[in-house]
């Protein structure tokens, strides 16, 4: 029988289950099938670990995580997870023993102490993979073979092979199979002693090998520099066995594209194709790298994984489009394949490698980008609602005995900056085998059939469209009427096929699914969801809303409205328009000379006398309405009091005699042996900082919520996460003013790690010359200024300075590459700086 017959029969078995009871399926949730049951259930005890790129795989009875940064958990249930790893520690790390020893061969190209990784290591996105034929040193067969990912820059990069016969490690260097970033010349990269020339790769020995047959001149530009608009960043390998027992290893991050390689099973290493070619579909072949699979033409693309999917026969591609940062637009896309060496195509048949230099988001069917399930004032539960910031780099686990699908991979979470956690969504495959994602984390149990008086009702609905954005998809409201009728903000109709299929036509574009119970964490209660997607690959989910009468929402939101202390009002207040289920709040005011029905507050001159109005706010639902009256007092402008001077007048005195002098530290904060010297700086002499010293300064610097701080900054270079002044209670409640941060790259006060916060300034300071910063923080409100402009304005700050002993430093933290360049004129004040004052500090001069 022809492979295709065995596909079309697979594909009519997967169908006629969609149809069966869930019983043949697995284990059935415990509400059963009686209607009103979808709220049952003990509430999930989740434990979260933070593990980036994660790669699974199930050993016995126990799911591994394995991700960048040498992090790594374990669960039983895929709900609570452990992490068992200590990170970079070296010598005595759990997975690699002596780090640095042991990888040294792979730290020879990149990773250890060199270019962006300078002062540390860069270990990333490694697979883990059972091979049952890996011939061991003893002789012996099986181990498990991960390949983990060594980097310097953006292009320069090693893939490496390490060894274990236990999953949990430690594991021993066995090969470097893949190098990227190499140069036709001699070259070298910033902070960087290595000599990128090809002959430091691998290559040389595969030439003199045989392996490959010589050195392609395509790999590099006219001018000698490595060519990553077609070949890749050696990172990101994912390892998978084809339907006939074949061992490959797919990788690759951004510009050039994700290849694909044979492996060697015996030993684990990389079996080149030798000589350059094309497919028949007209994809390139390289001698070295393999056969592209996906992407290309400087488009993002990364964190390729891909799994056999036995059921339909097809090859199933997960890549993730974007950059991994909270405003990187990261989102997860699909594609799938009859050969595991593609073409891989999406849902309209495009190929997921790129035609050209073109937009990549309208190729692939997108699973979950940027989204808030947001919880408007009235709503069950707390908090801002359900959604993730730049979700990505993900594997999946198909479960061969339930036949469960699973997504696992990070997210970065709306208003919590670059705090990430680990993820898990079960997937579920439409009848035309796309795969849609459950809209909420896995909770255990499998689907269940679903009563169809159980889906009529409100919804909170998502798009998640085809674009990539940083921006967050934020829900509007349908109604699934029991006529099936859709009505609200797309109009169509619905219905339930099957035991839990779904099928929607919105805005005359039809959808197919699952509806799915799920766990609503924000309203703390299982609800009623569905998934869908589009034939154009857009997804789509709605959440069910409890049901309630207009009054029952009118009254909820009136209990609840609340707009903060209101008796010492120093801001912009935000007053909300819209409630739960759509319900409508308009506000007016008694005064506009003091606050507008906007909110915008109009503060009273310094030593003049604080103000009042009264706000009030009607609530609308249908035809019910309601008011609640707030009273407004805004206070008067305070000039800030000046409490720490540092001005570098060739020594490291404080000038007010407040505080104690500050003391040269080395490359950490919380170390000795560095220098600190004097040269012309802004205002008289500047302190120099070397790219290996720091300046500790007094304990206690700051206390309190109401602070600011304001100095002149010359770098010579600009360096990622790079602290300028950095303010700590602990190790996990920081402050740090950073030239280059985690939001593209911009300047920014940035606050970790316990609660996240981003404070960028929408521009990167340059290197040579001097810039001013300053910033204050008043009450969780954080404001921070360049050359005398308001560049960010927040509220949430957090509160950081509670005691009367945190600690503090210029140029160097607990963890980054310490500030190389010039610092001038520190200041600190007791209280929020006026704009006046950031004006002359911004004007200073000798």
């Amino acid at each position: 029988m022809s492979k295709r017959a065995l596909r079309n029969i697979a594909a009519l078995l997967l169908t006629f289950s969609l149809i069966l009871p869930s019983a043949v399926m697995g284990k059935e949730q415990e509400q059963g099938n009686r209607p009103g049951q979808v709220q049952n259930g003990e509430a999930p005890k989740f434990k979260n670990v933070s593990v980036h790129d994660p790669s699974i795989i199930k050993v016995d009875d126990t799911y591994y995580v394995f991700g960048s940064h040498i992090e790594a958990a374990k669960s039983k249930d895929l709900v609570s997870w452990t992490t068992f790893t200590n990170g970079y520690t070296t010598p005595n790390n759990v997975l690699y023993g002596d780090l640095s020893a042991n990888l040294a061969e792979s730290f020879e190209w990149a990773g250890e102490d060199d270019s962006d990784s300078k002062g540390g290591f860069a270990v990333w996105a490694p697979d883990v993979i059972w091979n049952s034929e890996y011939i061991n040193e003893d002789g012996t067969k099986g181990a498990y073979l991960m390949y983990y990912s060594a980097s310097s820059t953006y292009i320069r990069s090693a893939i490496g092979l390490a060894v274990s016969k236990t999953i949990e490690g430690p594991y021993k260097y066995a090969d470097t199979l893949i190098y990227s970033g190499f140069t036709r010349d001699e070259a070298y990269d910033a902070n960087s002693d290595v000599n990128k020339q090809w002959e430091n790769t691998n290559i040389k020995q595969l030439l003199d090998n045989g392996k490959i047959e010589g050195v392609r001149a395509g790999w590099f530009n006219s001018n000698g520099s490595y060519n990553n608009a077609l070949f890749p960043n050696a990172i990101d390998a994912n390892l998978f066995y084809d339907e006939n027992g074949k061992l490959w290893m797919t990788y690759g991050s951004w510009s050039g594209g994700i290849f694909i390689l044979e492996i060697d099973p015996a030993t684990g290493k990389a079996i080149y194709p030798g000589k350059d070619g094309t497919t028949e579909d007209g994809r390139l072949i390289d001698r070295y790298f393999g056969t592209k699979i996906s992407g290309g033409y400087y488009k993002s693309g990364e964190g390729p994984y891909v799994k056999y999917d036995e059921a339909t026969g097809y090859y199933h591609l997960y890549v993730t489009y974007g950059w991994l940062g909270a405003d990187g637009a990261y989102n997860m896309r699909f594609f799938r394949s009859e050969n595991p060496t593609g073409p891989y195509v999406d849902s309209e048949g495009k190929n997921a490698v790129l035609p050209g230099d073109t937009d990549n988001a309208p190729f692939g069917n997108k699973l979950i980008s940027n989204y808030l399930f947001d919880r408007k004032v009235g709503d069950p539960g707390t908090g801002i609602g359900t959604g993730y910031v730049s979700p990505g780099h993900n594997s999946v686990y198909y479960d061969e005995e339930t036949g469960q699908k699973f997504l696992v991979f990070h997210s970065r979470f709306p208003q919590t900056g670059e705090m990430h956690e680990l993820r898990v969504h079960e997937i579920f495959m439409t009848e035309d085998g796309w795969p849609v994602v459950a809209p909420y984390r896995y909770t255990g149990g499998t689907a269940a059939i679903v009563n169809k008086q159980d889906l009529a009702g409100d919804y909170k609905f998502i798009n998640h469209g085809s674009h990539n954005s940083p921006d967050i998809i934020y829900s509007d409201y349908i109604r699934l009427h029991k006529n099936n009728k859709v009505t609200g903000a797309v109009e169509g109709t619905w219905k339930k096929t099957g035991h839990n299929q779904a099928e929607l036509t919105l805005d005359g574009v039809t959808y197919k699914g699952v509806f799915v119970r799920g766990w609503d964490a924000a309203a703390e209660q299982y609800v009623m969801t569905f998934t869908a997607v589009s034939g154009d690959g857009v997804s789509i989910w709605g959440s069910r809303q409890q049901e309630r009468t207009d009054e029952q929402v009118v009254a909820a939101i009136k209990e609840e409205l609340n707009l903060g202390d209101t008796s010492k009002v120093i801001t912009n207040l935000k007053l909300p328009t819209v409630g739960a289920l759509n319900a409508q709040i308009s506000w007016s005011t008694s005064d506009a000379s003091v606050v507008t029905d906007q909110g915008v507050i109009n503060r009273p001159e310094a030593g003049s006398d604080k103000v009042s109005a009264v706000l009030t706010a009607t609530i609308t639902k249908g035809s019910v309405t309601a008011t609640k009256a707030f009273s407004i007092t805004v206070l008067p402008i305070k000039e800030a009091a000046l409490a720490a001077q540092y001005s570098f007048d060739s020594n490291l005195s404080e000038k007010t005699g407040s505080f104690a002098e500050g003391t040269v530290t080395g490359n950490r904060i919380d170390n000795t042996g560095g220098t600190i010297t004097f040269a012309d700086g802004k205002c008289g002499k500047a302190a120099v900082f070397n790219g290996e010293s720091g300046i500790r300064l007094p304990n206690g610097l700051i206390q309190g919520s109401s602070y600011s701080v304001s100095l002149w900054l010359n770098p010579d270079q600009v360096t990622a996460f790079t602290t300028t002044f950095f303010g700590a209670r602990d190790a996990n409640n920081w402050i740090s003013l950073v030239p280059s941060g985690p939001a593209s790259n911009n300047t920014m006060v940035w606050s970790g790690s316990g609660r996240w916060y981003d404070a960028p300034a929408g521009l990167t300071i340059k290197a040579g010359e001097w810039t001013h910063i300053a910033f204050s923080v008043d009450n969780s409100v954080i404001t921070l200024y360049v050359n005398g402009t308001a560049k960010f304005e927040g509220t949430n700050f957090p509160d950081i300075f509670t005691t009367d002993n945190g600690t503090f430093g210029l140029g160097v933290n607990y963890w980054d590459i310490p500030f190389k360049g010039q610092m001038d004129e520190l200041r600190i004040y007791e209280g929020a700086l006026t704009q006046e004052q950031v004006n002359k500090l911004a004007t200073l001069t000798k």
